[in-house]
């Protein structure tokens, strides 16, 4: 065999293991992402377009500046992280969310704040004190949920959003409690930021007006 055929047969061989490889390796993101950034980037959106519904309310019905400012840069920010959060399952599903099946973030849907009626905003009273008792525990599972993605995610972008939520969500958190306790003798009945390892009491286990008209 010539020197130019072992040349050829070696750069098929070559391409041939290149190829084996990708196969076993899934040959793109999917084999990077595990069932919690599945389940992460799934769950995060709904809890996010929730976010923006009450932000909507408060755009309407606000009765301190702040909370319009504050309102506005909630409706702004998720809605970018939403369009990031699509972006991430299509790189690492293939498909939009919704059209697949994830793992439990291992979270009820109290601590997601899934059971939370963004509707009992609409006739609450004071808003703005029923509006930070019910974004404030709605922030504290985001938390929870962007802790999960940075301990048990594999997807590094996924990671690096999850980070980003803790951050802003963190910062809006104490910022909510300190204009509550300025405005109304006290801090949210939910809490602060949420110590590390920490679960949720039931949203709204303490608080009136909105809180009452959450789901159970």
């Amino acid at each position: 065999m010539s020197t130019k055929t072992l040349g050829a047969a070696g750069a098929v061989i070559v391409i041939a293991i290149v190829a084996v490889v990708a196969l076993l390796s899934g040959g793109d993101d999917e084999a990077q992402a595990s069932d919690i950034d599945g389940a992460f980037v799934a769950e995060m959106k709904p809890h996010h377009e929730s976010a923006i519904e009450m932000a909507e309310i408060a755009q309407e019905r606000f009765q301190h500046p702040e909370i319009e400012a504050l309102a506005g840069e909630i409706i702004a920010s998720q809605s970018e992280e939403i369009n990031a959060l699509d972006s991430i399952h299509e790189r690492l599903f293939g498909e939009p969310i919704g059209e697949i099946s994830h793992g439990s973030m291992g979270m009820s849907e109290e601590e997601m704040g899934a059971e939370m009626d963004a509707g009992a905003l609409e006739t609450a009273e004071p808003f703005d004190r029923e509006f930070i008792d019910m974004m404030v525990p709605h922030h504290q599972s985001a938390i929870l949920m962007a802790r999960i993605e940075l301990a048990e995610g594999e997807d590094e972008e996924a990671k690096s959003l999850a980070t980003a939520i803790i951050e802003a969500q963190s910062s809006e958190i104490e910022q909510m409690n300190e204009w509550r306790t300025d405005w109304y003798g006290g801090p949210s009945p939910a809490g602060g930021v949420p110590e590390e390892g920490e679960s949720l009491a039931p949203a709204g286990h303490e608080s009136g007006g909105a809180t009452e008209g959450m789901e159970h």
